[in-house]
């Protein structure tokens, strides 16, 4: 509702997309999940090469596509993240304190995120919203 009365996105279009982006497109979740391995190898003192460093962002993206969404979830895929590379998975419990807080700002990145895709499908199919 907020899509078709705030950005003027067309009903079925919003409610296509909106739907399949809250199921498939967890972007807040792979950033985090990629920010806290690069912050969980430099706390450990481990240089993570940059082959290394994309396999933790190719690993955070899989894992967020899978992931459903419930609250505080990035921690299982977490797990994932940091094995990928040999980190300690240990870590975890220095990002558990803080996570319920990153947890609503996960969602919230997911769900602009869902909210320009929709966007993003009415400019493609040539239907441009009244601003």
């Amino acid at each position: 509702r907020c899509t078709e009365q705030h950005l003027h996105v067309k009903k079925d279009i919003a409610s296509f997309v909106v739907p399949l982006g809250a199921t498939m497109n967890m972007d807040g979740t792979a950033l985090y999940e990629a920010a806290a391995a690069l912050f969980v190898a430099r706390l450990a003192g481990i240089e993570l090469d940059l082959a290394s460093q994309m396999v933790v962002f190719f690993v955070a993206m899989l894992g967020a596509v899978g992931a459903p969404g419930i609250p505080s979830v990035g921690m299982l895929s977490m797990v994932l993240v940091l094995e990928s590379v040999g980190l300690p998975t240990e870590a975890i419990a220095i990002l558990l304190p803080i996570d319920r807080l990153l947890d609503t700002v996960r969602t919230a990145v997911n769900v602009e995120g869902d909210m320009v895709g929709s966007l993003i499908v009415q400019k493609l199919a040539g239907d441009i919203p009244k601003s």
